[in-house]
Formats: structure tokens, sequence, C-alpha cells
């Protein structure tokens, strides 16, 4: 007799065997018809250019259900190996997508190569809407167009920018800044000094004020004039 909840322990030992089994690393193995390394332990999917929506959708729909980054990467001066299966051809431009499982507790990522004469590849916002921003971005830094973007503008730098800051044969920009030579400085800072000497006036003109004393002085004379009298 079944007990109630073996159903469901049954089930989910199951979906643990079958994480295990996806992420067991193994020589030439294959997932999602793309071939796989591995990466600090984690799991990479080689995704060629045309697929990579398709893939996409087939992560989604196997449970990856999140995608918490889209970046991209530009290899153009770049010396050491990029450890690429022999099967993939590498271009200058790479963009990489990182998936979450949350029933695996584990994470996936996808590299697709895209080449400096096309730096185009479709957008992941239909299927993994979170991605808005993250597409923009690239698009803004690298200059790589997501196609079936909704709005792919410019995020981090103005609309009337040219180029694309991200990419390495971007040319190191310069803010012309003046700055005042310290010498100069110091000369004009002796101006409050003379100033204070200028404040000195308000003495002078309390000398000035003692007038109404002498007036006192010269007035006595209707008494002196008294005396004589």
């Amino acid at each position: 007799m079944t007990e109630p909840g073996d159903e469901t322990a049954d089930k989910g030992d199951d979906q643990a065997d079958e994480a295990e089994e996806l992420d067991t690393p193994s020589t030439g193995q294959a997932a999602y018809g793309c071939p796989v390394t591995y990466s600090v332990g984690q799991r990479v999917l080689h995704v060629p250019r045309d697929d990579w929506g398709e893939t996409a959708a087939a992560l989604l729909a196997d449970g990856w259900e999140m995608c918490v980054d889209v970046t991209a990467v530009d290899y153009l001066s770049y010396g050491a190996g990029r450890e690429l299966p022999p099967t993939v051809v590498p271009e200058r431009f790479e963009v990489v997508a990182s998936f979450v499982s949350h029933r695996r507790r584990d994470r996936l990522r996808a590299r697709a190569q895209v080449p400096e004469s096309d730096p185009s590849i479709e957008s992941l916002y239909p299927i993994y809407p979170g991605t808005d921003f993250l597409e923009r971005e690239v698009f803004d830094l690298f200059g790589i167009a997501f196609e079936g973007h909704p709005d792919l503008s410019r995020i981090l730098m103005p609309e009337t920018w040219e180029g694309h800051p991200l990419r390495k044969d971007y040319a190191v920009g310069t803010v012309p800044v003046q700055f005042k030579a310290p010498a100069q400085r110091e000369t004009r800072g002796s101006a409050p000094a003379q100033r204070e000497t200028r404040g000195s006036a308000p003495a002078q003109r309390e000398t000035r004020g003692s007038a109404p004393a002498q007036r006192e002085t010269r007035g006595s004379a209707p008494a002196q004039r008294e005396l004589r009298e």
C-alpha cells in the first residue's frame, strides 16, 4: 500500500536524479544541442548564434526560470586561450547569459560567438523580459544589436554619443580641466589682508568724530563772557 506523500517523495527523488545527471561533468558532453564545457565548476553551453533564442526557450521550459545576467566580451586584444570546444569558431565578440534553476539550485552559463562584421544576436526579451535593461547596456557599451528588442536605445551614455566605450578599439577620452597656479592663488590670497588695512578707516572716522568735543570747548565762551560782565 502506498502511503500518502510517497508519490511526491518519489517525484522529488526523480527530479534530484535528473539534476545530478545533467550537472555531472564529462568529456565531450552536450546539452540542449550545444557543446558543453565547465568553468570553475559551472556548466557552460556554447550556443550557435542562430540558435540563441531557441535554446533560451528550451532552457525556460526545462526549469531555468531566471536569466540573471546578459553581458558581452570583446576579445580584440585578448591573447590567452578562450577554452572553446573544437567545433566552435571564435569571433571577436561574445554574448554571455547566466541562468538560474531554483529547483536544481544551480546556475548555467550560455556563450554565443558574435562576428565583428555583423554584431547582432536575437533578443531574449520575449522569453525573459527581465533582460530588457541588460541588453540595452550591452548595446550601449559594445554596439551589439539585439534583434526583436522593443526599445533598443542607449541606457548609460547620451543618445548623441558616438561609439561604444567598452570596445577595445575605443579611444580613451579626456576632459579638459583648467587649474590655477598655486603661486597665483597665494598672491591673490593676500587681498584679504589689504582689505583689513583698508578696514581701519572706521578708526579714522572715530578720530574725526572728536570734533564735537572741540565744539563743546568752544562753547564755553559764553561762560567766560558772563564772568567779565
